[in-house]
């Protein structure tokens, strides 16, 4: 189904005994006075901390009475341009703070936000526009070139296209300032509106809120429609399982379009009046900078950066040790692996893991002192979802006939509760096939012990069979990267005239290692059944993979 950031890794530093304590857990009421209504929460904090940090980007910071003002500005603008309660706004952005300034605007509109992947290629934009066909693009003014292609490709009838930032031009004779036609457009209609306030729109729970595209790795993107409800109890759900409150710092270095950095970070921060710091692109020496500069308290990533974060710390380089304003940290888009869970918890760093996608966001979340008894477990189901685990023999048919595997047995994830999405844009059959009777269907393949923890053990599309044996991929794979020569390992199914599938792993060796094919064979004699063991062995210095750090795997079953 090709779902985007499935896997979280939480991660609680020991604190030292002179640190300042971490921010109070959410305050009651909140959920009662902010509600489902995105395009209110805003409002809400620049009354209540009108000068507490909302967001700063490499370009500007912002309090949230100067952010408010500025969605404001920017509503203001977009309902001149014809924008009404529906219409999809395409965000082109690399990551800075506009990005969450449309969605608030679109939220207050009534609009939806459609964030658009910055590392697809123009054809591949042209596709999402001309399925979603948004009214406006906002599009990075360096970017021209790229739009100027998407637009040639595209079939549908063009956006009305907003740039942001600079496109490099020279200074305009006027100002001295490169033109940037975003800004221009916030400083007009923020003259306007002390003359004409714009109306409040009130949003329904069931009002569409962003449409979030997967990675498409098994076919064509399909656009994920998310809800204001969805975006309301992830935000619960993230502030019952991460503690977020007003005091937090959160460093922002995951992409805003993809659901790691625009859900899971920003939104449920927004929610709990946290003062979010967003980059552009990664640097593990800038990242722990920004970390003790800025009293950042948690951040995320995918699992590669926290290698790097790590490797940084072992170098000493900036430091030796994680700031002590560091309450958390997490990893998202693939599992992490066990020893670097371990690494990071004898720095201190206590790594706990949980599990989502872009469809529900977080499903679950594994308790931080249980998180090395349990590696490698992805936790129990967070407050405002219901889970199941059923029998892949009986998931085709009726739901009354599903069968609940036992404790230990493998099973296909479904969901119920109020963090799923309403369906897929324009794809009936896909909804249909994916929401069933208020359950979604989550295509993972997990188990579930005694305690009631699940194990994902890999994707109902991704098994394949050999000489009749189900081999589940990320098995393999966990038993690959245990080997101290293999960093990451990808397996895929590829024909075979005598088992009818066989195993392929693609390695990249660990950093100052060499992997020998054989010996890694005879390793893997003593530690799986022989229909497990993958018959060709490909050794490469990457794995392709998404913004969000998934392994397109589509790309080594045909290499």
């Amino acid at each position: 189904m090709g779902h985007e950031n499935r896997l979280w890794v939480l991660s609680t530093p020991t604190m030292p005994s002179d640190s300042p304590p971490h921010s109070a857990p959410p305050q009651p009421g909140l959920a009662e006075r902010l509600g489902h209504d995105v395009g209110t929460w805003l409002e809400h904090w620049a009354e209540q901390r009108p000068h507490h940090l909302a967001w700063a980007d490499d370009h500007r910071r912002c309090d949230y009475a100067t952010a408010h003002e500025r969605v404001e500005c920017l509503a203001h603008h977009l309902s001149d341009l014809g924008v009404e309660p529906g219409d999809r706004l395409g965000l082109w952005l690399g990551n800075r703070a506009a990005t969450l300034e449309a969605l608030f605007a679109a939220a207050a509109l009534g609009a939806i936000v459609l964030p658009i992947n910055a590392r697809l290629t123009p054809t591949e934009v042209a596709f999402q526009l001309d399925d979603s066909t948004p009214k406006v693009l906002f599009v990075e003014g360096s970017w021209r070139a790229a739009l100027g292609e998407a637009m040639r490709e595209m079939r549908e009838s063009e956006p009305i296209c907003i740039q942001v930032g600079s496109d490099g031009s020279q200074p305009t004779a006027s100002t001295g300032e490169k033109d940037d036609p975003y800004e221009r457009a916030i400083r007009t209609s923020k003259a306007k509106l002390r003359d004409a306030p714009r109306p409040r729109r009130r949003a329904d729970s069931e009002d569409p809120l962003i449409l979030m595209y997967t990675s498409g790795t098994t076919g064509k993107p399909k656009g994920a429609l998310l809800p204001h409800r969805k975006a309301l109890y992830n935000s619960l759900n993230a502030e019952r399982f991460f503690e977020i409150g007003s005091e937090d710092r959160v460093l922002i270095v995951a992409p805003l379009f993809h659901s790691l950095g625009l859900q899971i970070l920003a939104i449920p921060a927004i929610h709990a009046g946290a003062g979010l710091v967003i980059q552009e692109g990664f640097d593990p020496s800038r990242v722990w900078n920004t970390i003790e500069k800025e009293a950042i308290t948690y951040f995320g990533g995918v699992p590669t950066m926290h290698q790097r974060l790590l490797d940084s710390l072992t170098q000493g380089v900036p430091f030796s040790a994680p700031p002590s304003s560091l309450r958390f940290a997490f990893t998202a888009g693939a599992a992490a692996p066990v020893e670097l869970i371990r690494a990071f918890h004898r720095r201190g760093v206590l790594m706990k893991q949980g599990y989502g996608q872009t469809e529900t966001s977080t499903l679950t979340c594994l308790d931080a002192d249980r998180a090395v008894a349990k590696a490698g477990s992805v936790g129990q189901p967070v407050e405002h979802a219901e889970i199941r685990l059923i029998d892949t023999g009986t998931i085709e048919g009726a739901v009354s006939g599903w069968r609940d595997v036992l404790a230990g047995e493998v099973g296909e994830v479904v969901v119920s509760g109020p963090i799923t999405m309403l369906g897929y844009w324009r794809r009936a059959e896909a909804t249909a096939e994916t929401l069933r009777d208020g359950w979604l269907r989550t295509g993972d393949l997990a188990t579930r012990d005694e305690d009631g923890d699940f194990t994902l053990v890999g994707r109902a599309r991704e098994m394949y069979i050999s000489g009749g044996e189900n081999v589940y991929p990320a098995e393999v794979e966990a038993t690959l990267v245990d080997h101290p020569d293999i960093a990451e390992a990808a397996v895929v199914a590829m024909p075979d005239t005598t088992w009818g599938e066989v195993g392929r792993a693609y390695l990249v060796p660990t950093p100052g290692r060499k992997i020998d094919p054989d010996e890694v064979a005879d390793w893997l004699r003593l530690r799986l059944a022989r229909f497990k063991q993958p018959k060709t062995l490909i050794i490469e210095n990457t794995l392709p993979r998404t913004a969000s750090g998934k392994v397109q795997k589509h790309r080594l079953s045909v290499s």
